[in-house]
């Protein structure tokens, strides 16, 4: 049994070298939200709240966990992650809806139970995939993200010497130049490299048309949120059903009967759970084997902090299937001072650790300069 005594949680926004454009608007820093709890035996856990959105994300988030969730949280006793996931999130329904914030709930209760994940696994000495499936493999496929068309011939050259060879491009920005700039790109290919593109819901039908049309002879892996999550079902079911590029999309459904609806619609191909926005590990791995056993791959979503991208590896890992793990190449000490600096990837391949949980003892020291809120609970 777990009784949980103490949260802590952190605000951080580190600035981005450059503003990083994308077709809903401009982000001027990286912000992050961690958090740790800890049990009656002094037992941890970490996890990440996710915060990339709007420009106070970041501190609301912390406040938000201070003022209206932890209480529901300290000293209450668990039994299990599921158990934990599925009590808080029921808790939180109401009030969620009440003030118009699902979202913002939905990342607080996901970063919490990450948390709890870790610190089951540190309980047993096992590393998360392994507490997830015992004989989950130490690395799994990864690809670069985070490349704007217009800096991909700044960021691929980058991406190639961290040790990626597939790249995921963010488009919808200028039909023309996007067509163009991908047929320039894929003929600039090695033969063991690969590109996907993602339009962040830029796009009506009509317009997902005309991009897939003018890239019908681009081998490309896959097409990411080409239209809005609200777009009509209908519509997503004409562009799949004309186009050979497989749909992917995932990171702005919220709820296991949004992701099982769109799984079974057949539409999307590649299903993307962000583990810090919704459902943390015990949702989204629900929602992966639920996606691997109707046929569709899981490629888990995720541009955040380093917490988080270790949780994704870890639950890809464990999860299993032919699904790749998204790592941002963009400059981000947030993410990557929780690995030395750089991440730990080599061709092609990220390689997990071998420490219990997700292996993180404390934020690196150099990451305090990044703070803007803390708040501890108990």
């Amino acid at each position: 049994m777990i009784n949980i005594t103490r949260i802590q949680a952190w605000a951080f926004r580190s600035p981005t070298k450059k503003p990083v454009a994308t077709s809903f608007g401009i982000m001027h820093d990286r912000p992050a939200v961690l958090v740790r709890v800890e049990d009656q035996d002094g037992a941890f856990g970490w996890g990440e709240i996710w915060a990339n959105w709007p420009a106070a994300g970041a501190e609301h988030r912390v406040r938000l966990l201070e003022m209206d969730v932890a209480h529901l949280v300290l000293g209450t006793t668990i039994k299990s992650p599921a158990e934990f996931f599925n009590s808080l999130d029921e808790q939180t329904r109401i009030r969620a809806v009440q003030c118009g914030e699902v979202g913002p709930f939905a990342q607080v209760v996901a970063g919490l139970d990450i948390a709890v994940w870790d610190m089951v696994a540190r309980r047993a000495e096992l590393p998360m995939r392994q507490l997830i499936r015992a004989d989950a493999p130490d690395s799994v496929p990864a690809y670069a993200s985070g490349i704007q068309i217009s800096a991909a011939g700044d960021l691929m050259p980058l991406a190639r010497a961290q040790g990626h060879h597939r790249f995921k491009l963010k488009v919808g920005f200028d039909m023309n130049a996007d067509i163009s700039a991908i047929h320039r790109i894929h003929a600039e290919l090695s033969n063991d490299e690969l590109i996907a593109c993602d339009a962040n819901q830029a796009w009506s039908l009509v317009q997902a048309q005309e991009f897939v049309a003018g890239i019908a002879d681009v081998p490309l892996h896959w097409l990411e949120e080409p239209m809005p999550v609200f777009a009509d079902p209908t519509d997503w079911r004409t562009l799949s059903q004309n186009t050979s590029i497989p749909l992917a999309g995932g990171e702005n459904i919220i709820g296991e009967t949004g992701f099982d609806e769109a799984i079974k619609a057949r539409a999307l191909s590649v299903i993307q759970p962000d583990i810090a926005k919704w459902g943390g590990i015990t949702a989204c791995l629900a929602v992966a084997q639920n996606a691997l056993t109707n046929g569709c791959r899981y490629f888990p979503h995720f541009l955040g902090a380093g917490i988080g991208m270790a949780a994704s590896a870890e639950l890809l890992a464990g999860v299993g299937g032919d699904g790749l793990l998204e790592v941002d190449v963009n400059d981000n000490p947030l993410r990557s001072s929780f690995f030395d600096g750089r991440e730990p990837v080599a061709e092609g391949m990220w390689t997990c650790g071998n420490a219990p949980g997700l292996g993180i003892e404390d934020i690196p020291d150099e990451l305090a300069q990044f703070q803007t809120l803390y708040a501890e609970m108990s």
